[in-house]
């Protein structure tokens, strides 16, 4: 027998609640999504003390089932239950994502043509950039298959359920940055395997389902490239804008230019290039090496009519911070490379003033 929802359901409706009800029956799966073999599974039980346990019988049944291959099972802490028998997600038509992020003002998408770049690095510190200058600020890591923002912002916490409006709440980072990651909510070694359709889901979860609250900005950290991800978000998302970061090498520079035609057709405003790893000086004679090439992010962002932002040096420190949590805007707000992504920063606070349209 093929595998079906009402399938996966009906066995999981055999694991029971104290109260002697089913899963299902006592409204404790908020949300099912089944593509091909792959499951993707929100719970929502009401004692924090249960949750866990919940979790974990939910599991061992998918890892006995038939025809799953793997999933993805969610427990956010404190997510009221839904009513009895309003299970899955097909049911529920939800309205336009940009009607479910009300209190966002701009919404800045940072992306790069290519993986190595240190975008989600550049993410990261600019949004820590924003809310030095006082603005609220949200962080969305849009990474599903390669997560960062979990270990780059130092979130140890898993993100809990707001009752009051059944959204999830997203975790406070330092710096006074709001942040959600797929990261925070999965096994770190357990990978990501699903097809486009229940990776489209999850992102319009992770819009559309966070309370956010109150931003000026949400940042918005993208995978590499131009996939699934990054023209969904286009196309439901209204962007303030995009933030093109690249390296200096000829082989970044020409993905450059596949990244700025995409989100110039999709009439996404670009509002600039930032140049990372632009060079790098020796601490002990000042001597500074131009390792990957000279000018080539200026020089790009001059031919294709698009506002350079700024250069971001080479530095240990930001890699250091990086990996301990503590990124360089945060940790060492004085040194050359937090003041270079505090002027970038201070440039993206008049987004309207750096837009380019075709």
């Amino acid at each position: 027998m093929a595998l079906t929802e009402k399938k996966i359901l009906d066995t999981l409706n055999r694991i029971t609640m104290p109260d002697g009800r089913g899963l299902v029956d006592a409204g404790a799966i908020r949300s099912l999504e089944l593509s091909g073999t792959s499951v993707r599974m929100l719970l929502a039980v009401d004692d924090p003390s249960l949750a866990a346990t919940i979790r974990t019988d939910v599991e061992h049944v998918l890892d006995g089932m038939r025809g799953v291959k793997d999933y993805q099972v969610s427990a956010p802490v404190g997510l009221p239950m839904s009513d009895a028998g309003q299970t899955t997600a097909q049911e529920r038509p939800g309205p336009a994502w940009a009607d479910r992020i009300p209190g966002v003002d701009r919404v800045i998408a940072v992306a790069s043509g290519k993986g190595g770049v240190g975008k989600s690095t550049v993410a990261a510190n600019l949004a820590l950039g924003l809310a030095r200058h006082g603005r609220s600020v949200g962080l969305l890591d849009a990474d599903i298959y390669g997560p960062s923002q979990q270990l780059m912002m130092n979130l140890t916490q898993d993100p809990a359920g707001d009752p009051a409006s059944g959204k999830i709440l997203p975790v406070d980072a330092a710096g006074g940055v709001k942040v959600m990651s797929f990261g925070c909510i999965i096994d770190v070694d357990q990978p990501v395997i699903w097809r486009g359709p229940m990776l489209m889901k999850a992102l319009e979860q992770f819009v559309g389902d966070v309370a956010w609250g109150e931003l000026d900005f949400l940042v918005v950290d993208l995978p590499p490239g131009t996939g699934d991800v990054a023209l969904t978000l286009c196309q439901n998302v209204p962007l303030a804008g995009a933030v093109i970061v690249t390296t200096p090498q000829d082989v970044a520079l020409i993905d450059v230019r596949k990244g700025l035609n995409m989100f110039r057709r999709l009439q996404v405003p670009v509002l600039g290039l930032v140049e990372n790893m632009a060079h790098y000086t020796c601490p002990e004679c000042g001597h500074v090496e131009h390792i990957f090439g000279s000018g080539g992010g200026e020089r790009t962002a001059a031919q294709l009519d698009i506002p350079f932002l700024g250069a971001i040096p080479i530095d240990p420190a930001v890699v250091a911070g990086g990996d301990s949590g503590r990124p360089v805007v945060l940790d060492r707000p004085d040194s050359v490379s937090a003041r270079a992504f505090m002027d970038i920063a201070a440039l993206l606070l008049d987004t309207p003033a750096y837009a380019s349209r075709t």
